[in-house]
């Protein structure tokens, strides 16, 4: 286990360090010929740390560097993680580790000393010398299309520091990652995308909750665009799909690769947790450290790595209520300071086209829902894909298949509903017929 300590860019750093299996020779003493100077790194600047980006291989080789400076000194993660300018402690443990697998390094108590085979391959392969980070690392500018919130520079001390103010405000449909539309509602007296936006500057927690396919994740995806790390969240969900856990490489051995949250803590971005309360209330409490006052984490699985939030790391959550297995516990609860409905705009199902008959008969189906009549009424999501089934075969197919799509409990209210406002005789779900 490695003592760490705050991570800088813990993405590119665990990269850096899977390079190519290497022999590690065999010396019985130290060449005293001096030890070459590194060269300077060419990779690309991290926008968040302000460190270049290193190639796989290049942080072992700096490690190995910073060992071979003096031959005769044990060097601990920590002293070795300064030296190199704030390099993630928990990448640069498994260079050393790695070290000493090859025979480059020794390891005692959690120090490392260079080895003569490890001081011999430095010779031959210095490596990009370390640099410090750049003064101000330009920050990511948001597409026209989908306008977020620019994140600053890190900075030492920075980790509760709200981020800036939000962009102009929206008028118009937003653009999602996945380049499909979305159309803002009225919340607050603004755009839903501008109050999270908002919210997000004021460092406010967002809990989402409505039935699904009322257009949570789409806003969520407007209102953040590329900023967003996601978590879909179900009954499987373990801590290390959202700490991030060890993966095979291609030598065989295994690297610890981040998830999601580690990810947006370090990059400054939003974390969302999809179905949050589908997911165990003690695998969700991993992420509760990041959302207190510490805005930190320690990730055991990659030897006691501690992450810190860079300013701008926001986390919201959607929860569908009585959907089997979601449980909103009073621990998550009370760690979102907003929570918000979102119901279907049906409004925007009609004006995007959806059959007015249909408009009318989901609207009657959700009054019955609300009052817990029924348990299932259709939503944007079902009557945008009523729309396509009746642009591509028609409505008759279209309405057979929204019924077969209605759980059993509920469908003979969905038929009555239907049957009502289209003036039809009693529809069946879709199924093939007989042969042709």
């Amino acid at each position: 286990m490695h003592p760490h300590s705050p991570s800088v860019d813990l993405a590119d750093d665990i990269a850096a360090t899977a390079g190519p299996s290497e022999a590690s020779g065999s010396c019985d003493a130290a060449d005293p010929a001096p030890v070459p100077a590194m060269t300077a790194p060419t990779g690309p600047v991290n926008a968040v740390s302000g460190l270049p980006r290193l190639r796989a291989g290049e942080l072992q080789a700096q490690v190995l560097g910073v060992l071979a400076s003096d031959s005769g000194k044990a060097f601990g993660v920590a002293q070795i993680a300064q030296q190199l300018h704030g390099r993630s402690t928990g990448a640069i443990g498994l260079a050393c580790d790695k070290l000493v697998t090859l025979g480059q390094a020794t390891r005692d108590n959690a120090q490392f000393t260079v080895t003569a085979a490890g001081i011999s391959h430095h010779r031959a392969h210095p490596g990009p010398a370390p640099v410090p980070p750049v003064a101000a690392p330009t920050p990511r500018t948001p597409s026209p299309a989908t306008p977020t919130p620019a994140a600053p520079p890190a900075s030492a001390g920075s980790a509760a520091t709200p981020v800036p103010a939000c962009p102009a405000p929206t008028s118009g449909p937003v653009r999602r990652p996945n380049g499909q539309l979305y159309h803002p509602r009225r919340l607050a007296k603004r755009t839903d995308v501008d109050v999270l936006r908002q919210l997000r500057t004021e460092d406010v927690a967002v809990l989402l909750y409505g039935p699904p396919g009322t257009g949570k994740t789409s806003l969520i995806e407007a209102a953040f665009g590329d900023d967003l790390f996601t978590v879909p969240g179900d009954g499987d969900t373990t801590v290390g799909d959202i700490i991030g856990d060890y993966v095979p490489t291609e030598s065989g051995g295994y690297e610890f690769v981040p998830g999601p949250l580690p990810r947006a803590m370090t990059s400054g971005g939003v974390l969302f947790i999809d179905d949050a309360t589908l997911i165990s209330p003690k695998v969700l409490a991993v992420v509760y450290p990041a959302m207190d006052g510490r805005r930190q984490i320690i990730i055991k699985a990659a030897g006691g790595q501690m992450i810190t939030a860079k300013r701008g790391f926001y986390m919201v959550a959607g929860h569908n209520p009585g959907v089997h297995g979601a449980v909103l516990t009073e621990a998550l609860a009370s760690r979102f300071c907003a929570q918000i409905k979102v119901s279907t705009d049906y409004d925007l199902a009609a004006a995007l086209g959806v059959d007015a008959h249909m408009v009318r008969a989901a609207r009657n189906l959700s009054t019955r829902y609300d009052s817990g009549d029924i348990g299932w009424a259709p939503q944007l999501r079902e009557l945008l894909a009523f729309k396509k089934l009746t642009d591509v075969l028609g409505v008759e197919t279209a309405i057979s298949n929204l019924v077969g799509i209605a759980p059993p409990e509920d469908r003979d209210a969905v038929i009555k509903a239907i049957k009502q406002t289209f003036g039809i005789a009693t529809p069946a779900p879709l199924a093939l017929g007989t042969q042709v």
